[in-house]
């Protein structure tokens, strides 16, 4: 990480990312004993993730509005810090106690040697990153707005770009040996379906994150086990006239899919769970009646994050089909205005949550809230890893339990 700190950037206010989380805030609701603390629950016994996605070094600057054409401003708060989807998510599954690998590329620049040093700084096995001579490391600017709390990003891809030549034979087994799950956030895609159908031999489930359509993305969701999406992109992918008879499409043409999730923001997200039973004998209910009856079983006024399960039941989509399975809708923490600094990076921190969750077994109504609690506390800090939590941390605790 301090690499990073060497960089340029016009801010009086440059600091160094820090892991650890502030336990201080305010919204910490959850009663803990001053004298002793819950156990945490043991780790998995295999803990090794492979990923396969994008990695950059992010500049990150806080304003206090978004500047107008021609302004001149100055930052709030500015930061440094390594970036890319697969590089946040599998930071964040290593601060929870996963072993993560990550296949991508970077340049033998001073950014790409950032890049490296910070993933593994956190855990992350970067052996498998190729390293190019020449050429240019991934990077992002970003501006997050104080006043609306969005965030910009302008990306410039990594030069020359990753093809499946610079993965060797023997790295890809290597990269493979002894995972138990495999992940893709749907860039990379030449490589990573090369990766995609040796795990498939292997028999190792894969987890597909499709943020939106992509080159090669349909070729990564016909080989996964589990998918998580964007607000957008379910019913960009399959033309259906609301997200619940999307999600439903989208298990009709995935017949491997176990479960779908489409996260949407301060709304918290929707899960379609497929039924493996053989003879269910359950009624059938139209999706989005049923994503109604669920929203009306809300409480308001809880402030953390829980979800709301249907039972198991023939789903159905107005022309579309049925499926066997159930919904479940789960809700996003509140979090005060006045903590709420920067949603950059939210999706790959629940993704990394996501994952932990499948590799420690939880239940969709275990995995979805806690899910949910790993991405929240991460937006009250400047940047996608700042605020990521440790495994410790006693915000998760009460999901972990």
């Amino acid at each position: 990480m301090a690499a990073f700190i060497s960089y340029s950037f016009p801010s009086p206010t440059l600091v160094k990312s820090s892991p650890s989380p502030n336990h201080s805030s305010s919204s910490y609701r959850f009663k803990m004993s001053s004298s002793s603390s819950p156990a945490l629950p043991p780790l998995p016994e295999n803990r090794v993730v492979l990923g396969c996605g994008a990695v950059s070094v992010d500049f990150l600057a806080a304003v206090a509005s978004y500047p107008k054409p021609d302004d001149k401003i100055r930052s709030t708060s500015a930061k440094i810090q390594g970036g890319g989807n697969a590089g946040n998510a599998l930071t964040c599954a290593a601060r929870l106690g996963l072993n993560p690998r990550l296949i991508s590329k970077v340049a033998d620049d001073s950014q790409g040697k950032g890049i490296l040093d910070e993933l593994e700084a956190d855990g992350v096995d970067s052996s498998f990153i190729v390293v190019s001579k020449g050429g240019n490391s991934p990077f992002s600017y970003i501006i997050v707005d104080d006043e609306t709390k969005t965030r910009t990003c302008i990306h410039t891809p990594g030069y020359p770009p990753m093809i499946p030549d610079d993965l060797t034979n023997s790295k890809l087994l290597a990269s493979l040996d002894g995972a138990k799950l495999v992940y893709f956030d749907g860039r990379l895609h030449e490589t990573a379906l090369v990766i995609a159908k040796e795990a498939t031999r292997r028999g190792i489930p894969i987890l597909t994150e499709a943020e939106r359509k992509r080159e090669g993305l349909d070729d990564l969701l016909s080989l996964s086990s589990y998918a998580i999406c964007s607000a957008k992109f379910p019913q960009a992918w399959t033309e259906a006239p609301s997200v619940p008879s999307a999600l439903v499409s989208m298990l009709l043409k995935l017949p491997s899919i176990k479960f779908v999730i489409v996260t949407l923001g301060e709304e918290g997200c929707l899960m379609l769970e497929r039924c493996v039973s053989e003879n269910v004998q359950s009624e059938e209910l139209d999706v989005d009646d049923l994503l109604e009856i669920l929203k009306h079983k809300k409480d308001n006024n809880t402030t953390i994050p829980i979800c709301i399960p249907s039972g198991v039941a023939k789903l159905h989509a107005k022309g579309i089909g049925t499926v066997s399975g159930r919904m479940l809708l789960g809700t996003a923490e509140k979090i005060p205005p006045s903590e709420l600094v920067d949603t950059t990076g939210a999706g790959d921190s629940f993704i990394g949550a996501v994952v932990y969750a499948i590799f420690a077994n939880m239940p969709p109504e275990k995995m979805l809230p806690f899910a949910a609690q790993v991405a929240a506390i991460g937006c009250r800090s400047l940047g996608a890893r700042t605020g990521l939590p440790h495994r410790s941390d006693p915000r998760l605790m009460p999901f972990l339990q």
